[in-house]
C-alpha cells in the first residue's frame, strides 16, 4: 500500500514537472519565420484606445470616419494579418527565406501549396518597420486576392497607417474590390 501511494506520488510529480518543462520548451521554441501573428499582438497591445482616421472602399464608393480602437477592435481590423501567419507545422517547408539589405522575405516555394505567396519585414535599427503581404486563392469557382501593409512611425514606435485590400472574383459576377486603411492619430 505504502508503495502503491508512492509510486502514484511519483507519477503525479512527474507528469507535474513534464507538463511544465514542455510548455517553457514551447515558449522558447525558435519559429520558422516572421512571428507575423505575435508581431501584431505586440503593436496593438500599444494602441488601446487609439483613434484612426479610417477610409472603407468596396468597389469605388468610399467612407471615412473618425473612431477609437479598442484591443478586440484592433484584432478584428488585422485580421487579414493574423490570417497571413505562415508559422504552422503543414507549412514549416514550404517558404524559401532571404534577406536583401533590410529586407527579409518569405515567398511560397513553386512546388508548395499556400495561401500566402509572399510576406516581406523592412527593418530599421533591428526592429520591424513595415509588412507587407501577398495572400490569393483559387478554385473553379472563385479566386482572391488579399494584399495588406503594415507601417510603423519612426518617432512614436507604434503603428502609423495600414491598408488591406482584397478583390474576389466569383464566377459569372463581377469582381468585388474592398480596401481597408487607417492612419493612426
Amino acid at each position: 500500500m505504502k508503495i502503491q501511494r508512492l509510486m502514484l506520488s511519483g507519477l503525479l510529480l512527474w507528469a507535474a514537472f513534464s507538463c511544465v518543462s514542455s510548455e517553457g520548451e514551447k515558449k522558447l521554441e525558435k519559429l520558422p519565420y516572421f512571428d507575423l501573428s505575435g508581431f501584431i499582438d505586440l503593436e496593438i497591445s500599444k494602441l488601446d484606445g487609439a483613434q484612426v482616421t479610417k477610409t472603407s472602399r468596396i468597389n469605388g464608393e468610399e467612407k471615412i470616419v473618425d473612431t477609437t480602437y479598442s484591443i478586440a477592435d484592433w484584432k478584428e481590423e488585422m485580421e487579414a494579418f493574423y490570417q497571413a501567419d505562415i508559422n504552422t507545422p503543414s507549412l514549416a517547408l514550404s517558404y524559401s527565406t532571404e534577406t536583401k539589405f533590410e529586407y527579409l522575405i518569405h515567398k511560397l516555394l513553386p512546388e508548395a501549396k499556400g495561401k500566402v505567396k509572399e510576406i516581406k519585414v523592412s527593418y530599421y535599427k533591428n526592429y520591424p518597420s513595415s509588412v507587407t503581404f501577398k495572400m490569393s486563392d483559387e478554385n473553379m469557382f472563385f479566386s482572391t486576392v488579399t494584399m495588406g501593409e503594415f507601417f510603423m512611425s519612426q518617432s512614436t514606435n507604434k503603428l502609423d497607417h495600414y491598408s488591406i485590400e482584397t478583390t474576389q472574383k466569383v464566377w459569372f459576377l463581377k469582381p468585388t474590390n474592398i480596401k481597408i486603411s487607417g492612419i493612426v492619430k
